[in-house]
């Protein structure tokens, strides 16, 4: 082979792997990454015999849900994404419907074979997690019409089915078959909740154009963008409001310091960060937005490190 074929084909490889990770809404991926990881972390503190292997499963099965809900999305919003997020592959021409129908079917099949291999609440945490992600998307049902269903099935799969599934098959697999759900867990899913919410809310702010034109009635088309900012930003001040306050007393083994105290500084950070974002400058509200996902990222680092100084 010459060198420029060689070059080719490289650039080929490199550039289908590029293609696949923007597909994949890296965020999103890394979310369920981090999610996964910080669960682990509490496991290892609370159950005995915490093992490797099954973060590796989890996250591989976690990964693929979330590339097929992702993907699901991206198929059935081509058109209002050359408007609203032009640069996803599918909408600037560089994957193809039945690609992306693939990659979702290889996506989807491998957690749901993983989930038959380890039980019932593996199985159900996927089945329900994609089921959801395709009445988000997919007609005739698409509950992304409908805002508040549409908020309840981000924050629902994020909340309820990523927190209490993982961590549900940590205490299988580590607790000698007993199922049980720590302190901290039910604390951290108590808190994604309004903040997945929000979340939901915000991301819609940035692409109000493009909803708007294909009759997607989201908080923002129906309040505006700076009422629904508001509405998003109020929920996420709950979420940590909540926890500085009423974490330390509901999580009785995490260090209340680093629990209040790291909350709070999130909060002080959040807010400064909210004040230089314009609900109506799409570029810098989405900006702010990816900023929101860090402190998504950072709460699966700030509960285990609370539980592990307690």
């Amino acid at each position: 082979m010459s060198s420029h074929a060689a070059a080719v084909r490289r650039t080929g490889v490199l550039g289908a792997l590029g293609t696949l990770w923007r597909f994949s809404r890296p965020h999103t991926l890394i979310g369920t990454f981090v999610s996964a990881t910080g669960l682990y972390l509490i496991a290892v503190h609370e159950l005995p015999g915490a093992g490797l292997d099954h973060l590796l499963w989890v996250i591989v099965a976690g990964a693929g849900v979330n590339l097929a809900i992702v993907g699901v999305n991206q198929i059935t919003d081509v058109e209002i994404d050359r408007i609203n997020k032009p640069h996803l592959p599918l909408a600037a021409g560089e994957l193809t419907r039945e690609g992306a129908w693939r990659i979702v079917a290889v996506a989807a099949a491998l957690p749901l074979v993983l989930g038959l291999t380890q039980g019932p609440l593996e199985t159900g945490a996927v089945v329900a997690a994609l089921a959801v992600g395709a009445a988000y998307s997919v007609p005739p049902v698409r509950l992304k019409r409908f805002p508040i269903a549409a908020a309840l099935c981000i924050s629902g799969v994020r909340s309820a089915v990523v927190n209490l599934g993982m961590y549900g098959h940590f205490s299988l697999a580590f607790g000698g078959g007993a199922l049980t759900i720590a302190p901290s867990v039910w604390a951290l899913t108590a808190f994604v909740l309004p903040f997945s919410f929000a979340i939901a809310v915000l991301k819609d702010v940035p692409d109000m154009e493009g909803d708007r034109r294909y009759r997607i009635a989201t908080l923002t088309v129906r309040l505006g963008p700076r009422r629904a900012a508001r509405l998003g930003l109020a929920a996420l001040a709950l979420a940590y409001a909540g926890m500085a306050i009423a974490g330390p007393l509901l999580v009785g083994d995490a260090d209340p310091v680093v629990m209040s105290a790291g909350h709070t500084a999130a909060l002080v950070l959040l807010l400064t960060w909210a004040r230089r974002a314009d609900p109506a400058d799409p570029a810098a509200f989405t900006a702010f937005y990816m900023r929101v996902w860090g402190l998504f990222f950072l709460e699966y680092a700030l509960v285990p490190a609370a539980v592990l100084a307690g």
